[in-house]
């Protein structure tokens, strides 16, 4: 299985995006959200998933690792293929649709285009139990954003008191923002001292 891709941003289309990895160029159907992430010409990184079918092999990419889980989980649903999968996902965030399928909010899950009353009953039955609990959602989102705050205040702290203007600091953070990113999305903690060696290294080049 291709877990992730990650490389140059080589084209954007509605639908999908081409990751340029190692020369070759990838092409990664995805949701408008994650879309609205990438920047052409700039890296990136994305969560993906391959669908095998005997006449193709589709890859689906994501923002996060958490949006790819639901995707696959998604997709053990009767009637719900990566199609399908993909347009719940365009239309809800993981978390909404974890608070949907909970809440037995069939009105939320037929908002997605394909959907009728009875595949939303469908999936309430068959993932409620499956997606996790909304609480459990949340309370990763605010340790996820906990552990972005501290990488970043340290790091800003030690610039500013290596005397670089608060300004430049900003700056040197955004070049090693996908460092830190990386490591989070892996479970990892980002590791303060490298992330400020980096920093400094691209201070240094500007």
């Amino acid at each position: 299985m291709i877990a992730s891709v990650a490389g140059k941003v080589a084209a954007i289309a509605p639908d999908g995006a081409v990751i340029e990895v190692g020369g070759v160029g990838i092409l990664t159907h995805c949701t408008p959200g994650t879309l609205a992430t990438l920047r052409m010409g700039e890296q990136a990184r994305l969560s993906t998933s391959l669908v095998v079918r005997e006449e193709s092999l589709t890859l689906y990419g994501f923002a996060t690792d958490d949006e790819r889980a639901v995707f696959e989980l998604l997709q053990t649903a009767s009637g719900v293929g990566p199609k399908l999968a993909l347009a719940m996902l365009a239309v809800h965030t993981p978390n909404a649709l974890r608070v949907a399928v909970a809440g037995a909010d069939l009105k939320a899950l037929t908002q997605v285009p394909g959907i009728g009353q009875k595949g939303a009953q469908r999936i309430v039955l068959e993932l409620k139990d499956r997606l996790g609990t909304p609480e459990e959602a949340v309370n990763a989102a605010i340790n996820g954003e906990r552990k972005v705050a501290v990488w970043r205040e340290q790091v800003h702290s030690g610039l500013v008191g290596l005397g670089y203007s608060s300004k430049d600091a900003d700056e040197a953070i955004a070049a090693v923002e996908p460092d830190a990113d990386a490591d989070l999305a892996a479970g990892r903690q980002p590791q303060i001292a490298a992330l400020l060696k980096s920093a400094l290294r691209s201070l240094s080049i500007r």
